[in-house]
């Protein structure tokens, strides 16, 4: 198949376009490289450096594009609160100005880059797909919004949609013939930051707050490998239904403590990893863990590196050669 990966510079894209050129697949990516990095794009696809705003350019009619998957758009909930117009515009208005072209285009599929944030504070765990949508912040907002889009247009207009609803994302992709992780600036996930402290790049880590009713009394998060998550958009490629917008949860459906998270760093580093309690943040629930069963039960999905050492591990090694 022929398709376009927006965000295709970014983390998880461009883990995604090189599992897509290993099958086989013509990858062209499409990034505007404002938080991707252009020696992430895999050098068998065509790099288009250009806005998804400009989409209809490369999705022409007579492009030939067999499906999109679209990975652009900015993911801090924190900043999303501080300048929600920018993430309304820029995850919401530049994406219907993608889906115009894709339908413009002829293009039949769409697999969408979702998030578990449209869930907000869940009333029952694990979450599954049919979970209460109550964002708590406007990134998950935005995201909820175009999925209520991918519904509308896969209904009208006979698209082929999936979006994936991804928890914490961790790791890095280690091969002979790339090194791909997380490098965010500035960074706000708790693994990358761990690292920083590890490599003394920051004096200490901050929890923000320890009297959850949680096992230890930090937050509990549902970590995924990156390739795990990134394989799961080659099986949604294989299971979109023309008319419909179908939804999968992506997490291992277990949860870690931000203090098991921070142990783990320091048995995989072998540093001290100085911790310091904050207090709590608005809006953080307590857990977070995905019922990933309707992906498992479809796709055929299961997560193969599901511990935190298999995740920090590779996110380290990526650290320690690329951002430190």
């Amino acid at each position: 198949m022929k398709l376009l990966v927006t965000g295709g510079a970014g983390y998880v894209g461009s883990v995604t376009s090189r599992l897509l050129l290993d099958a086989g697949h013509e990858v062209v990516v499409l990034d505007n490289l404002r938080t991707g990095f252009r020696e992430a794009v895999a050098p068998d696809a065509t790099f288009v450096q250009a806005d998804i705003a400009d989409a209809a350019q490369v999705l022409t009619p007579d492009a030939g594009f067999d499906a999109v998957l679209h990975f652009a758009g900015l993911i801090a909930a924190g900043e999303s609160m501080a300048k929600p117009e920018l993430y309304w515009h820029e995850n919401v208005v530049k994406s219907l100005a993608l889906l115009d072209a894709i339908r413009a285009a002829r293009v039949p599929r769409v697999i969408f880059s979702s998030t578990a944030a449209v869930y907000g504070n869940p009333i029952e765990l694990p979450i599954p797909e049919s979970a209460v949508k109550a964002p708590t912040s406007t990134y998950g907002s935005t995201k909820l919004a175009f999925d209520l889009a991918l519904t509308s247009e896969a209904f009208a207009h006979n698209l082929a949609a999936v979006s994936l609803r991804y928890f914490n994302v961790a790791g890095a992709s280690i091969s002979d013939s790339h090194e791909i992780g997380e490098r965010h600036d500035p960074e706000t996930h708790l693994i990358p930051i761990t690292l920083q402290v590890a490599a003394g790049k920051r004096d200490k880590l901050q929890l923000f707050g320890d009297d959850y009713p949680t096992v230890d009394g930090t937050c509990v998060r549902d970590y995924i490998h990156v390739e795990d998550l990134a394989r799961a958009h080659l099986l949604a490629l294989d299971a979109t239904v023309a008319g419909e917008h179908r939804i999968y949860n992506l997490g291992n459906g277990n949860g870690f403590s931000n203090r098991q998270v921070v142990e783990a760093a320091r048995e995989v580093t072998g540093h001290a990893i100085p911790l310091e309690v904050a207090p709590r943040r608005d809006g953080d629930p307590a857990t977070l863990v995905a019922s990933s069963e309707r992906a498992r039960a479809d796709l055929g999905w299961v997560p193969r590196k599901n511990t935190l050492q298999d995740m920090i591990g590779d996110a380290w090694t990526f650290y320690r050669k690329h951002v430190a």
